[in-house]
């Protein structure tokens, strides 16, 4: 299967859902696939690991970045770009916003509640059952309220993200799967897409699973670390 995501998706989540990296691998996956794609970093609040820190490796790709203005890319103010408002209203095919963490990040959503409620936009959750407070279905539906009251909006899909960043196994993504498989049809919710890293991909028998599975290359990585290549084909 397939990701064929298009139109207007926020992706939302709690702190170390891994979030911004579903965001960016989700962007450079699908325009590699030959989508036009266009990001707009939301995430106001948490001063490290956004997607701005990728907007190298996603420009060279094509993928058009809406950051705030330069002067405030390493402030943590609530200041919001006025272009991404006309980005909302003259999307790409896939135009991705990216939203600060919990309840707190998501609230910057709010202020563009009306229209993105006129446009439809897809609200997915990432989860990654492996960190606090979203290792139970309870505590995945709380945040989702959270989230859904802070901005307004409605999620409309789960993203499953299992991972221990450098010290993810096979055996995490697996149960991690089947974790958000589980929630899915607890919540109702549609399970869009897992992610599973790149280098573990071929050892989790992902040809079995019931939904997409897009492979991550990680790049949010501390400064002693390089970044996996993102042009490279699929």
């Amino acid at each position: 299967m397939q990701i064929t995501l298009k139109g207007i998706v926020i992706i939302v989540g709690n702190y170390g859902s891994g979030k911004t990296e579903v965001a960016i691998n989700l962007a450079a996956h699908r325009r590699r696939a030959g989508v036009s794609v266009r990001v707009a970093d939301l995430d106001l609040v948490n001063p490290y690991f956004r997607t701005r820190e990728a907007r190298d490796s996603l420009a060279r790709l094509g993928v058009e970045v809406v950051l705030p203005p330069a002067r405030y890319l390493n402030a943590d103010l609530p200041i919001l770009d006025p272009a991404v408002a006309g980005l909302i209203r003259q999307p790409s095919e896939l135009t991705i916003l990216d939203a600060g963490g919990d309840d707190v990040g998501a609230t910057v959503l709010s202020s563009l509640h009306h229209v993105l409620a006129e446009a439809e936009a897809q609200v997915l959750q990432v989860v990654n059952p492996l960190r606090p407070f979203t290792d139970t279905p309870a505590g995945c539906q709380r945040i989702r309220r959270e989230i859904e009251a802070a901005s307004r909006l409605k999620v409309t899909g789960l993203v499953g993200n299992a991972n221990l960043i450098g010290d993810t196994e096979p055996a995490h993504v697996i149960e991690g799967y089947q974790f958000v498989r589980a929630l899915s049809e607890e919540s109702g919710l549609p399970l869009v897409f897992v992610t599973v890293p790149e280098p573990l991909a071929a050892r989790c028998a992902t040809e079995d699973w019931v939904c997409p599975v897009l492979p991550i290359r990680r790049q949010l990585v501390p400064p002693w670390l390089r970044a996996a290549d993102l042009e490279a084909a699929d």
